[in-house]
């Protein structure tokens, strides 16, 4: 977790488990937008078009990375969430809208994933029911957010990020034209037209999630409370130059890691499956079926168990960001450091949620196809809610002395306007 922490490793470590342990926030939140619906949204860019696709994972970076830090600063300077931050800024119909359609879009994103997760792993094991075994993924995470304190639940939540490194190996177990990549990375050849803009606006939204935006800030405020002498920056100024830089490696190392692997998935399947025709990809288990025949059997091992491991990061990420929205909007108690009955409102939520998910994996709804309008709302709703924010992190009122510099306004603001700008796009081109 933070700075404070690392003083009391051993002095024999490994660097990895050294490295993870100084991580925090950022790490979790940049590991869990690669989740088996993100990795599907990749998939189809790739599958679809090529390696033109892979311009929008160089591009979203700084903004990425900047809005994050503008999350996270708000949460550590405040010690309030962002939820909470509206409430006190805005008319609560604002606050209400969006955290309404934050709670279905987190709800579809579990069903999809839950979903994702037990077909991978009846693709690895060869038999069984995809069903039972999004059921049994389920009930794990909701098991582990309800009954573990924080501290170990996110040591272990940072575990699984590694996870995600077999998407990074599977570049290496196929022949990859690094010629042509470094060319249509910088000048892809695309045609604007409605599919392509639709699901730039879709890797936008699943990349620039404001499910990220709330569960980073709330983090921060996490980190405050399982402190022993822990107090927002506003109270203690004198912690703001470590917590800071802290926040600032954190974030960026997060989020290069979240957009290396969104990368090299795009990379993958337009290797693989674009260069052979399979250009239709509606689920992360699909593309990595498909990659068998193509790729071979160990891409195809690492790419089904990198959907796992990737689902059990984001899940209860998903069904957290929704429960401290919820619970900050009414003023509830809230926090993973609190025992179930210690906060009965916040677990419900997270149970809700992740149950809900579950449940719509057994319905007529098709979460799959639901799931690609649910990045495409989350690309719309993402919006006005990285505009607040920004206005949020230069009101003295809410930061104090901490309010952002003019550069990182111009980088916050330019990719409010490109987001904007892409969902006018999708819009106009329909």
């Amino acid at each position: 977790m933070g700075d404070a922490d690392c003083t009391d490793l051993p002095k024999k470590i490994g660097p990895l488990r050294a490295g993870l342990h100084a991580l925090g926030p950022g790490l979790i939140t940049g590991a869990a937008d690669d989740d088996p619906s993100g990795i599907a949204t990749y998939s189809q860019a790739g599958a679809q078009f090529g390696f033109n696709m892979l311009w929008t994972v160089v591009l979203t970076y700084p903004f990425m990375v900047g809005i994050q830090l503008v999350s996270a600063r708000i949460g550590r300077v405040t010690g309030r969430g962002l939820a909470a931050n509206i409430k006190r800024a805005y008319p609560p119909w604002l606050l209400y809208g969006i955290v309404l359609l934050l709670l279905v879009a987190n709800t579809i994103n579990i069903a999809a994933d839950i979903a994702a997760m037990g077909e991978g792993l009846r693709l690895v094991l060869g038999h069984g029911s995809a069903h039972l075994y999004s059921l049994g993924f389920g009930f794990l995470c909701l098991t582990l957010q309800i009954f573990l304190p924080y501290r170990r639940y996110v040591s272990y939540l940072k575990w699984l990020t590694v996870g995600l490194l077999a998407y990074v190996a599977t570049v290496f177990a196929i022949k990859v034209p690094w010629g042509e990549v470094a060319l249509r990375t910088f000048w892809p050849s695309l045609s604007w037209n409605n599919d392509s803009v639709t699901l730039i606006v879709a890797v936008f939204g699943t990349t620039i999630s404001p499910y990220l935006f709330f569960w980073q800030a709330s983090q921060e405020v996490e980190e405050i409370r399982a402190s022993k002498t822990g107090l927002s920056l506003r109270k203690s100024p004198t912690d703001a130059s470590v917590q800071l830089n802290r926040i600032k490696t954190d974030t960026f190392i997060g989020m290069a890691f979240s957009n290396i692997v969104a990368f090299c998935i795009i990379l993958t399947t337009a290797v693989t499956l674009g260069a052979h025709g399979v250009t239709d990809i509606q689920t992360s288990a699909q593309a990595a079926e498909a990659l068998r025949p193509i790729a071979g059997e160990f891409a195809f091992l690492l790419f089904a168990l990198g959907i796992i491991g990737t689902g059990l990061l984001a899940i209860p990420v998903l069904a957290g960001s929704a429960a401290y929205a919820v619970t900050e909007s009414f003023k509830w108690r809230n926090g993973l450091e609190l025992k179930a009955l210690e906060a009965r409102e916040f677990y419900a939520i997270i149970s809700l949620a992740t149950i809900g998910g579950m449940l719509l994996n057994f319905t007529p709804i098709d979460p799959i196809k639901a799931l690609f309008w649910c990045a495409l709302i989350n690309g719309v709703i993402a919006v006005p809610i990285m505009a607040v924010m920004m206005l949020l992190a230069r009101e003295p009122k809410v930061m104090g002395s901490f309010t952002l510099s003019r550069r990182h306004v111009v980088i916050g603001w330019i990719g409010v306007t490109i987001m904007l700008v892409a969902v006018v796009a999708m819009f106009a081109t329909m």
